[in-house]
């Protein structure tokens, strides 16, 4: 008998049928003996109508509102799932954020969890009774509803995992696993049986979406394993482990790429101490994230810097520099939403010399020009164009190995 939480997305639980569904996988565990808990996101569709609705009553809303509202789709499908599971025999009861408690900070709309008391779910758990948690949210120390972000049901399911030490933290979606590089791009991606929480939380951070990249964050401090499964055909999916589960290790496990970066270019810019620290400043003050950095090197006392901001961020970054151009400095800004983010993954990479030369030289052979280059321990990842997006993708595939026999 083992303890398990089993997390299902809105897709998985977008209509009654797929309820229906999700409440027969879940008798299947609890037939096998497991103590199971279950966390649910919102029915596919409903968050995003909760969010129109709210943004409808107040543009400029109160962010407490706007949790006690958007909570609401996992208040559902939690009820309806309990109800589908009773309906079969089985011992279930939903909780709420609140009711467990699940506690967070204050922060409204991207709350971090700080502790989860799972004294009575364990209690209920051991008498054969199956928890229907509602995911996405939890309880500030001011006692109102806080919610997690959006994707944050995979994180309340990790979380959750960790604080009943379960041996597993399924997460259940519309794909069967994690796959060498998107199989709608590369026909012939392959699905990966195991990967590192350092490689997936890599993925997820450059552009791969079957993770939140939160959820990862938290498996690898915690050591939940977790596995991604669909949750429309029954067949394994992909673990995310620890690096000593993994005997074999590849070079490189996958390609991840990022539309969502658009890069930035300050030219002719005053090469003196502290200018790098005025130039990020106001996008720092703007809440703006800088990913990918490069600075020419200076001529006749002047450099060009480049960067990248999420796409989302670009024109705000640009009126944050514009507004301080003559304190600045810089001769002229130009921004380029056109550019993709192509990164190469691998916990093997430690320990084999040759993976960003392989990199580079594959893209000079197909003629794509790269930009800008960022590397860590285990990733190299470059900026190109987007036009070359898929041709990059299938092209680093074959040149890695990693194409599907």
């Amino acid at each position: 008998m083992a303890r398990l939480v089993l997390k299902f997305g809105g897709t998985s639980v977008a209509d009654m049928e797929r309820i229906r569904n999700v409440a027969l996988r879940v008798k299947r565990e609890v037939d096998a003996g497991h103590e199971v808990a279950v966390v649910v996101s919102a029915m596919s569709g409903v968050t995003n109508q909760l969010v129109a609705w709210v943004t409808e009553a107040c543009r400029l809303h109160d962010a407490r509102e706007y949790d006690t509202v958007v909570a609401s789709g996992e208040q559902v499908t939690a009820g309806l799932l309990a109800l589908a599971l009773q309906n079969l025999g089985v011992n279930a009861r939903s909780w709420l954020g609140w009711q467990i408690p699940v506690m967070t900070d204050d922060t409204h709309g991207k709350a971090r969890i700080e502790d989860i008391d799972t004294r009575v779910l364990i209690e209920r758990m051991a008498q054969g009774q199956v928890a229907v948690v509602a995911g996405f949210q939890g309880l500030g120390s001011d006692k109102r509803i806080t919610t997690l972000g959006r994707g944050g049901s995979d994180t309340s399911a990790v979380a959750l995992a960790a604080a009943l030490k379960a041996e597993r933290c399924d997460i259940f979606t519309d794909v069967d696993g994690v796959y060498t590089t998107d199989p709608r791009i590369v026909a012939k991606a392959r699905k990966l049986d195991k990967i590192t929480y350092e490689e997936m939380l890599e993925m997820a951070s450059q552009g791969a979406k079957v993770l939140q990249t939160r959820s990862v964050e938290l498996a690898m401090k915690y050591r939940v394993r977790t596995q991604v499964l669909s949750s429309f055909e029954d067949k394994p999916g992909t673990l995310v482990v620890d690096e000593d589960e993994i005997v074999e290790k590849e070079i490189v496990s996958g390609i991840a790429y990022n539309r969502d970066e658009a890069k930035i270019t300050l030219q002719s810019v005053a090469d003196r101490p502290g200018v790098a620290a005025a130039i990020f400043g106001p996008l720092t003050d703007a809440a703006i994230n800088v990913d990918m950095i490069v600075q020419n090197v200076s001529a006749e006392g002047h450099t060009d810097i480049t960067f990248t901001v999420a796409k989302a961020d670009l024109d705000r970054a640009v009126a944050a520099l514009r507004g301080k151009q003559k304190e600045l400095g810089f001769k002229a800004l130009l921004p380029d939403p056109g550019v993709v983010k192509v990164s190469v993954i691998g916990v093997g990479m430690r320990s084999h010399a040759g993976v960003a030369q392989l990199m580079f030289k594959t893209l000079a052979e197909k003629g794509i020009n790269i930009q800008v280059i960022t590397t860590s321990e285990i990733k190299v990842s470059v900026l190109v164009a987007e036009e070359y997006t898929e041709l990059a993708l299938r092209a680093l595939h074959t040149a890695y190995g990693l194409d599907a026999a």
